[in-house]
């Protein structure tokens, strides 16, 4: 009988229970923090902002309104991504390359580092501290929009690497291939 997990809610604990990997495990609960947070920094910040544009006519600021929830959902996606995956794995049964679970709780490891480095790089300059680390004053360093590049790739990562392990298993099946090769 398949156990059903009921919408993204429930597939993170779903994923989290019926994984084998401690690295996932770990990765479902820091994941799923931080995907909240990152959710309720954007939606207080949608608040703010209409507040502040609420007599100015619509136009422009009603098209940046909607970008900025577009963003917010595209720092979001890649997170909940290799939950999703897992628990739809292992709620389906799928067969998928040894390590599938931790390989991508590793990539959704990445893609939380690089938000941070993306947020590092596109900092105000108001707002960064003086340093001695030759790290950060490379990224500090860096032109603000290539921030945005850290986040992108890492999305890549997580998604390459659910395609090129989903259908890696020991019979050499591929996906979309109806038989072993």
């Amino acid at each position: 009988m398949i156990d059903s997990y009921r919408g993204v809610f429930g597939a993170v604990p779903y994923a989290i229970r019926n994984t084998d990997s401690w690295t996932m495990r770990v990765y479902g609960v820091i994941g799923a923090l931080a995907t909240a947070a990152i959710a309720l920094v954007v939606t207080l910040a949608l608040v703010v902002w209409m507040a502040e544009t609420a007599g100015v006519p619509s136009g422009t600021y009603l098209f940046t309104r909607s970008l900025y929830v577009v963003l917010g959902f595209a720092a979001v996606a890649p997170l909940l991504a290799p939950l999703l995956f897992v628990a739809r794995r292992h709620r389906r049964e799928l067969p998928v390359a040894a390590g599938y679970d931790r390989k991508l709780a590793y990539a959704g490891f990445l893609f939380l580092a690089s938000l941070y480095l993306g947020l590092i790089v596109t900092a105000p300059a108001d707002l960064r501290d003086p340093t001695e680390s030759v790290l950060l004053s490379a990224l500090y360093a860096l032109p603000r929009p290539v921030g945005a590049l850290f986040p992108v790739l890492a999305a890549a990562v997580v998604f390459w690497t659910h395609y090129r392990l989903r259908g890696d298993v020991e019979d050499g099946s591929k996906p979309g291939n109806g038989s072993a090769t």
